[in-house]
């Protein structure tokens, strides 16, 4: 329901000029600095959440928001700089990484840069940015439900090389406060490709504050860090001078649904903010804490690998193999509860 009326009933239109007075998805680019010619899509489900697609930039989500509450991190320097500012090798990715709701690590690299049998892998790969092509969008029904979608694809390519395509597709509930992602991943080429892929969602103040916590059913955690303490990795603290980030490894169990969950809670915001992921597919949970003056963040990082690199990944292995003309569904969700 929306404001006590059904989604594209003739009631509802009787009450407006039309549907976008209340909800729906409107296409724009960006004009300024680093971020010129980035296209977009504004999202407003009607329902309080709202946020932007970066279409130009591997249909991560950028800014977003609930009842006016801001949910993620956004990262200093360039904002969500056009693709083609990118420093593809080292750590350069870091001089366009506008920080955003999702950004999407692979699809052939994970974490830390590596060079492998002469080529060089840079931080997190390529997808974050890579422009969407045959980008879609609009409003549709999804069992039972009126919802907004937005979908598009993202191809990693060369000649002699690798073929991958990433399809994915956004959902909306109309009147809702949840974002569905599912993308296929097609092996396009020849030749069997490992595929790394990880979501990267980032939240920040003041959803992230001192009294904020991370909840999740009890699992096994492990830190990739010196610094990181596994029995405090729920708790937060105030941006710290000096903060080393920490980096733990979650294995939560899947529901009855196939779905792993973990939540952050937030008194200040009066928000319970829940990431569910497929496990069958990404069997991994990556938590970045990072409690800097200035890099304010909880990263939630649902994966299929560790960020140790293409390199150190494939060495420990298993890991998601995809043979020619073969796909990989995989499913991420977000939903937003209000908290008193």
């Amino acid at each position: 329901m929306l404001f006590g009326l059904q989604p594209g009933s003739r009631e509802l239109a009787a009450h407006t000029g039309r549907a976008e007075q209340l909800y729906g998805i409107r296409l724009a680019e960006l004009a300024e600095g680093a971020e010129r010619g980035v296209r977009v899509a504004d999202v407003r489900s009607g329902g309080g959440l709202a946020f932007t697609a970066l279409l130009d930039r591997g249909l991560d989500l950028g800014a977003a928001e609930f009842r006016g509450v801001p949910l993620a991190f956004l990262a200093s320097g360039n904002g969500f700089a056009h693709p083609a500012g990118h420093e593809p090798t080292g750590l350069g990715w870091l001089r366009s990484w506008g920080g955003g709701l999702l950004t999407g690590c692979g699809l052939r690299n994970l974490g830390s840069p590596c060079t492998l049998e002469g080529e060089a892998f840079g931080l997190h790969g390529r997808l974050s940015h890579l422009p969407a092509r045959n980008v879609c969008h609009g409003e549709t029904t999804e069992a039972g439900t009126p919802c907004l979608y937005v979908e598009g694809e993202m191809t990693e390519a060369r000649l002699f090389g690798e073929n991958l395509r990433l399809r994915r597709r956004i959902t909306v509930p109309v009147g809702g406060a949840a974002i569905h992602i599912r993308d296929t991943v097609v092996n396009q080429g020849f030749r069997p490709e490992p595929v790394f892929l990880l979501y990267h969602m980032n939240f920040g103040f003041p959803v992230v504050a001192p009294d904020s916590t991370l909840e999740a059913t009890a699992h096994p955690v492990t830190a990739r860090d010196a610094a990181a303490d596994p029995n405090a990795w729920n708790r937060l603290q105030p941006p710290t001078a000096g903060y080393e980030e920490q980096v733990f490894y979650h294995h939560v169990p899947a529901g009855q649904d196939g779905f792993a969950r973990i939540a952050l809670r937030s008194p200040r915001a009066g928000l319970r903010i829940e990431v569910a992921w497929r496990t069958a597919e990404l069997p991994l949970l990556t938590h970045w804490k990072m409690m800097g003056e200035g890099a304010y963040v909880v990263g939630i990082e649902p994966c299929n690998a560790q960020v140790g690199g293409r390199g150190a990944e494939l060495a420990r292995g298993p890991h998601c193999v995809l043979e020619p003309g073969a796909s990989r569904e995989f499913a991420v969700n977000l939903v937003v509860h209000p908290q008193p």
